[in-house]
């Protein structure tokens, strides 16, 4: 599948004409990983992939401080699954991965194109994961972008205000189970304000959801209106704590969905043991419901993260989520080497046959069941 966009070409073709005049402001770089895994509890136990991200970037310093920089890359993928001797079936795609253009001062910065949006305190449960899909037990942290404009301006005391508008996203984002219109535009704003030892921030977002039938009723819907409201609070004492919780509300009446209750409590620490054991908790309450303020349909998910540097190139990291309402827990470890632009990890996980984890990402029917995955990637 290829999916190129003119706003892209515009961008590669900016930097070859103005990269005679410009070298040192263009850089070349980009990402390849490879991997296979074993699942003997899949329907085809044998998957083998690919991965390339090539990324140009541009660089054009300006006058007073100021600057305008650009990114492109692709993501390039190719997956292989079969069952030796008897069945295979493999997928792969092109598209844009970021096609953006910045301008930016010391204090300001306005972005505009396919990018990466995300905010919050919590790191792995994240009820403010409105625009992207990043898993915590990717070792890569990918996600796709959204198209839109992005606008920060930071105070000196390091409060800061953001603001966006998307258009044109059709795709699931975030916690999405409705896609986005995408002849409507998005919108929304943050503040982020600082406390004593931490900060704290608001965040709204409004879009027009697409139209739908619910289930086993009449009711059909052209465009559905959405509101979400964050907050998200972080303090770094002897041991950093946050709470980060969301609320979203369709205006229009869709059943249980109508709407989602969204609330991360969360630490971390480092204990001084060996090199440092890095612990992170975070403990999630979702909700879904046709009321404000009932929490009839509620799941409850603990998570836990050890992270621990085995000398200058090894790390063993290792994450547990347990689901209080399905009684199912999920594990994960993985080991990762490091050389001078070579990364290799060895990923053991070991998964309930029924997946409920809430971070639905790309492939996650393949993390069903116990399993082993090599991978190994290459930066230039």
């Amino acid at each position: 599948m290829v999916r190129l966009c003119p706003f892209l070409y515009i961008v590669l073709s900016f930097g070859v004409i103005h990269s005679a005049r410009a070298q040192d402001s263009l850089t070349f770089d980009g990402q390849l990983s490879t991997w296979l895994l074993i699942n003997p509890t899949n329907e085809l136990p044998i998957y083998a992939g690919t991965r390339y991200i090539p990324e140009l970037n541009l660089y054009f310093p300006l006058k007073n401080n100021r600057m305008l920089d650009m990114e492109a890359s692709v993501n390039i993928f190719g997956n292989l699954g079969f069952q030796p001797f008897d069945t295979a079936h493999g997928d792969g795609y092109l598209k844009p991965y970021r096609a953006w253009v910045r301008y930016s001062t010391s204090q300001m910065e306005i972005r505009m194109g396919l990018q990466k949006i995300n905010f919050g305190s919590a790191s792995m449960l994240r009820p403010l994961m409105w625009f992207d899909r990043i898993d915590p037990r990717d070792p890569l942290q990918l996600t796709d972008g959204v198209w839109g404009v992005l606008g920060r301006y930071y105070w000196l005391n390091n409060a800061n205000i953001w603001l966006w508008v998307l258009y044109g996203n059709e795709n699931l984002k975030g916690w999405e189970s409705i896609p986005s219109r995408k002849d409507i535009p998005e919108f929304g704003g943050r503040i982020q304000l600082p406390l004593p030892k931490g900060e704290t921030a608001l965040s709204y977002h409004n879009r027009i959801a697409e139209g739908t039938t619910l289930p086993d009723s009449a009711l059909q819907y052209d465009k559905i209106p959405e509101n979400r409201f964050g907050l998200d609070t972080r303090w770094d004492a002897v041991v950093g704590l946050w709470v980060e919780a969301s609320w979203s509300h369709f205006g229009k009446d869709i059943g249980a969905l109508t709407n989602q209750y969204l609330i991360n409590l969360g630490m971390d620490y480092t204990f001084g043991i060996g090199n440092g054991l890095a612990l992170k908790f975070e403990q999630l309450f979702a909700s879904q419901d046709k009321q404000v303020m009932h929490f009839s349909n509620a799941t409850t998910f603990s998570l836990a993260s050890l992270s621990y540097p085995v000398g200058l190139f090894d790390n063993v990291s290792a994450i547990v989520y347990y689901d209080w309402t399905n009684s199912k827990i999920y594990s994960f470890i993985n080991w990762q080497r490091q050389f001078n632009k070579i990364s290799l990890y060895l990923m053991g996980y070991f998964n309930p046959k029924e997946y409920y984890i809430p971070t639905q990402q790309e492939g996650q029917v393949l993390f069903t069941g116990n399993g082993l995955q090599i991978m190994m990637v290459f930066n230039h």
